[in-house]
């Protein structure tokens, strides 16, 4: 049985009008996608936007050798080199991990930068997927000068670090 050493958090909130998120009881430095915030139902592939909404966090990736093995009651596996995501509308496996190579579009997660050293996966556009209505909105590490994603949330390597031990899957998040 996994032992934890804090409770669950009940809610990850990313205010993305300040560029923060808040995360019990303080709030942290966020960075979100260069296309700014969008409704959910209006995101669209490749527009680098963050959607708004309430999703679920569903588990972790971890890139082995960057970060110990987590005390977490969150699902979670390291990352290997073969690892991808599928960002391309016409690919069955949209919105879904695939192995590269891969005969699709795909995203890779391994990567020489740390940004990916740790991925919180959501559930946006996850059940099932629609084409071209985004794809790999993850929680990840924030880059050095701290530049806009591709429509992800990016904090800083410490908050992911104080965050994961707190979760399990489904704890919700929101971004407004």
């Amino acid at each position: 049985m996994l032992s934890l050493h804090f409770k669950p958090a009940k809610m990850i909130r990313v205010d993305t009008s300040s560029g923060r998120l808040f995360f019990r009881g303080e709030w942290h430095r966020a960075v979100i996608g260069r296309g700014g915030a969008v409704a959910a139902e209006t995101k669209r592939e490749g527009d680098g936007a963050t959607p708004l909404g309430r999703y679920r966090i569903l588990g972790a990736l971890l890139r082995p050798g960057r970060v110990a093995a987590p005390e977490t009651a969150l699902p979670w596996r390291w990352l290997r080199p073969w690892d991808g995501w599928s960002d391309d509308p016409a690919d069955p496996a949209y919105n879904r991990p695939v192995a590269h190579p891969h005969g699709y579009r795909a995203e890779r997660l391994w990567r020489d930068k740390h940004v990916y050293d740790v991925i919180l996966v959501t559930d946006h556009n996850g059940g099932p997927p629609i084409p071209g209505l985004g794809s790999a909105i993850f929680l990840h590490l924030a880059r050095p000068d701290w530049r806009p994603t591709e429509g992800c949330v990016a904090m800083a390597r410490q908050t992911m670090l104080d965050i994961l031990p707190r979760l399990a899957a489904g704890a919700p998040l929101e971004i407004i």
